[in-house]
């Protein structure tokens, strides 16, 4: 998930030729600014949680010793199970950009998501400039302003509702398949009170204007009594960005809200392979091992964790839920740590790798693309 983010684009031309100033300002990556105090302090607090987690936090739950006596035991087979899912995963990462601006080319919006991920989760306080790098790459690929930004909201709200939806299903596998360890999966209605809030909100706010006012209405109210106490807050009215935001979002989610659904379902879906591929080559495939189902629970519940933005990407509190989860459901410390770790590193690091180059083969055109634009706007 990404933080909203700020960016300024420069307006060419003059109001004559405002066709051809518009294609020139899409053309033009956006500037994006960044916070460096905040974002340090932001970068120091999240290291300082990923180094109390992974060094007092896990061993408490899981073992790394045994992880790594573990993960000496994995087989050849293993091995490339695990390789034909990261690449899975990863040619699903690209879907959701797909569905959310039509017309975009796969490989344009593998790029863009790619490039987003490497920065918000590779740089303090990155969730700002991914966002507006998703914007200027989007623009250089020919995605109007409007459309750009309905895209990034769209994928962004559907990934949330797809994090919240999972830990519904984890609750449902262990109930159905009477998996050890119920108590843990309470976490999961966490998961359903908070989804079905939104949804229902959300659904008011698309369904009619006034219905958005009233919900715009409503928050103001709720948030009365801290204006006093939040300057931020003092002078803010919902109603105005909320039918804004009604306007923008209804004729693409009209269209597209299944395509979004089955691609973030897809994206959440394939990262989960991993993990149960990892845990079961741990664990041995000669062997019963952990169920599905209990994995699944598992990897969707521990998800819950991505809501708290201390860390990117959930490294570490993610990580210490999943361990704890699949101990609870009958996992050993050191398969459940080893198949984390795997988890983690093979859905983190090849994305790291895979944005940077995609963001350089970005920067590259986008830079070709502003040179063309000077001499006009000159």
């Amino acid at each position: 998930m990404y933080k909203q983010g700020l960016w300024h684009s420069t307006r060419m031309g003059d109001q004559s030729n405002a066709h051809s100033s518009a294609s020139e300002e899409s053309a033009v990556p956006p500037v994006v600014a960044l916070d460096k105090k905040k974002s340090l302090i932001l970068g120091l607090i999240g290291i300082a949680f990923i180094v109390i987690i992974f060094w007092k936090v896990i061993p408490m739950i899981g073992s790394y010793s045994e992880a790594w006596d573990s993960l000496k035991s994995m087989g050849t087979l293993s091995i490339i199970l695990i390789v034909v899912m990261v690449l899975l995963y990863l040619a699903m990462y690209g879907l959701p950009f797909v569905a959310a601006a039509p017309g975009l080319k796969y490989w344009r919006a593998q790029q863009t998501n790619q490039a987003a991920f490497a920065i918000s989760n590779g740089v303090p306080g990155g969730g700002a400039v991914g966002l507006g790098v998703q914007f200027g790459m989007l623009s250089t690929f020919g995605v109007s302003a409007t459309s750009a930004t309905a895209a990034i909201t769209a994928v962004g709200l559907w990934s949330t509702f797809i994090t919240l939806f999972f830990p519904i299903l984890g609750v449902a596998a262990i109930t159905l398949f009477g998996v050890s360890g119920d108590s843990h999966a309470a976490t999961g209605l966490i998961g359903i009170a908070i989804l079905v809030t939104v949804v229902v909100a959300f659904v008011l706010i698309m369904r009619s204007e006034s219905l958005a006012v009233t919900i715009g209405n409503l928050g103001n109210k709720i948030i009365g009594p801290l204006r006093k106490h939040v300057k931020a807050l003092a002078n803010l009215d919902l109603v105005p960005p909320i039918t804004k935001f009604r306007q923008d979002m209804y004729d693409l989610l009209r269209k597209r809200w299944a395509a979004l659904t089955l691609a973030q379902i897809a994206v959440s879906f394939t990262q989960f392979l991993i993990l149960y591929v990892a845990l079961r080559g741990v664990e041995g495939w000669d062997t019963a091992g952990t169920s599905f189902a209990a994995a699944f629970a598992a990897f969707s519940i521990s998800q819950l964790g991505l809501m708290i933005p201390i860390t990117p990407g959930g490294l570490g509190t993610v990580d210490a839920a999943m361990i704890a989860l699949l101990v609870s459901f009958g996992a050993s410390e050191g398969s459940a740590t080893a198949a984390d770790l795997v988890w983690r590193a093979s859905s983190f690091i090849p994305q790291i790798i895979i944005g940077i180059v995609a963001l350089l083969a970005w920067y590259r055109k986008a830079g070709q693309a502003l040179a063309k634009v000077k001499p006009t706007a000159a």
